[in-house]
């Protein structure tokens, strides 16, 4: 297995301790006046996505975490799994709803995404930062309701619930964060 030392820490290397695979979010070198030098870093479990801080003696070996990160298409919900196609040999793989977790929400067929493996194995799906769904369910706005900041729900295509402004009504585009799940903007058609 490769290894890497702390002087080679940066934001995104992918690490393992503890037998679980890690990205490193955050890192400081620390040389205080007394004693040796160290690294402190907020790493993020990419198993079950909880972020914790870790402190490293200067120069400590740690292990690489054998990740494998490819772009795959969402292609349909078979009723258990989620299916995907490799973009690059067109392989069709199943993947739990648990993996994807509350991102599920946002998930659009055909849409492309980025599939981490570790051994082999998929652990994470990322999805774009935005996307652009149609606005399936929502109330029109109340008449004369136009204090600043006033929204209501409504219901994506994909089965997501957002706040939207007012003026949103239903057969409209709208971009939405998926890290957030917020209401970015409405989109011309």
């Amino acid at each position: 297995m490769a290894t890497t030392d702390t002087s080679q820490f940066r934001n995104g290397l992918k690490i393992e301790l503890d037998g679980n695979p890690f990205t490193i979010v955050y890192f400081q070198h620390v040389k205080p006046g007394k004693g040796g030098a160290f690294v402190r870093t907020k790493v993020k479990n990419l198993l079950n996505g909880r972020v914790i801080e870790r402190t490293f003696r200067s120069g400590e070996k740690v292990d690489l975490a054998d990740i494998e990160e490819n772009t795959m298409q969402y292609l349909y919900h078979d009723g258990e799994n989620l299916v995907f196609m490799d973009q690059q040999t067109y392989d069709q793989i199943p993947i739990s709803p648990e993996v994807i977790g509350e991102q599920i929400e946002f998930m659009l067929e055909n849409m492309n995404v980025e599939v981490l493996f570790w051994k082999g194995k998929p652990v994470n799906v990322q999805l774009p930062n935005y996307i652009e769904a149609r606005v399936v369910k929502s109330d029109p706005g109340i008449k004369g309701d136009t204090s600043s900041g006033a929204s209501k729900p409504a219901t994506l295509e994909t089965g997501a619930t957002i706040n939207v402004p007012l003026f949103i009504k239903e057969g409209d585009v709208v971009r939405v964060d998926t890290r957030t799940g917020e209401y970015s903007e409405r989109v011309s058609q």
